[in-house]
């Protein structure tokens, strides 16, 4: 995971195939910590925590380098848990950025 947190998320441009099959296994695997590929479009993964300040807390970071980096997950906040979903609206799919981002909103957990 240190690996891909250490990239950068480098903008898809259209057209651009999104990773499929073995290609999402390698990165699932390299990202590690539970995140789920669904249906080879989308990551998903569900974070808990003691109350709804911490997970707030976490929104906003998570937030916060996402803005940074450009790239905008779906975030869901609840009492005690944050759901991230991310994927590349542009194709439609999975690509490299995507577990990038993944991997850094995981290290700020």
């Amino acid at each position: 995971m240190i690996e891909l947190a250490a990239k950068e998320c480098i903008p898809c441009k259209s057209g651009v195939p999104p990773l499929q099959g073995s290609q999402l296994l390698d990165f699932q695997w390299k990202l590690g910590g539970q995140w789920q590929v669904i249906n080879e479009h989308h990551l998903e993964k569900e974070f808990s925590f003691k109350d709804f300040r911490q997970a707030l807390a976490f929104t906003n970071k998570a937030g916060e380098l996402a803005e940074k980096v450009g790239h905008h997950p779906d975030i869901y906040l609840a009492w005690g848990k944050v759901k991230i979903t991310i994927w590349t609206h542009k194709i439609n799919g999975l690509t490299e950025c995507d577990f990038v981002l993944a991997a850094k909103i995981q290290e700020l957990f």
